[in-house]
């Protein structure tokens, strides 16, 4: 297993690793997202999205559940799917919204917050991104990228 790990220090860089982990993503992939509220998975998000040019404001489906987004460069057919499972208490809820039909396709990149909540409907090979806060500065993150 590959992991990666570094350090952010405010909104900017969070989406800028984003941005710079977005560029090994291909069609099919799922980044499973981990964190406390307010870790900034979102701003990661949004930063995957600003890569590919997403031609939308990227915010949080905690609400929607998903947001569909589209991309304007590399591959204008290239759908990405943000979803956020904050709202989720039970598995069988995932069933009822088309999770896992959304999750298994091929031809989207699906970016999953509050992953834990999805139990073990995710794919094993999903890239797992765990952004945790630091006590000492409410600033300061730090990104675990396994896959």
């Amino acid at each position: 297993m590959e992991i990666e790990n570094f350090f952010t220090n405010n909104e900017d860089e969070t989406i800028d690793a984003g941005k710079n982990f977005a560029k090994r993503l291909q069609p099919g992939d799922v980044v499973a997202l981990y964190g406390e509220l307010g870790s900034g998975k979102t701003e990661f998000v949004k930063g995957i999205c600003d890569f590919f040019e997403v031609d939308q404001p990227v915010t949080s489906p905690t609400f929607t559940i998903m947001n569909h987004y589209n991309t304007t460069n590399l591959n204008a057919d290239l759908p990405i799917y943000h979803i956020d499972l904050y709202r989720i208490n039970k598995v069988e809820e995932l069933k009822e919204i088309g999770f896992e039909d959304c999750i298994f396709t091929n031809d989207a990149i699906k970016l999953v917050e509050w992953a834990e909540k999805a139990n073990n409907l995710l794919p094993e090979k999903s890239y797992k991104v765990n952004i945790v806060t630091d006590l000492k500065s409410e600033n300061l993150r730090n990104i675990i990228i396994s896959h």
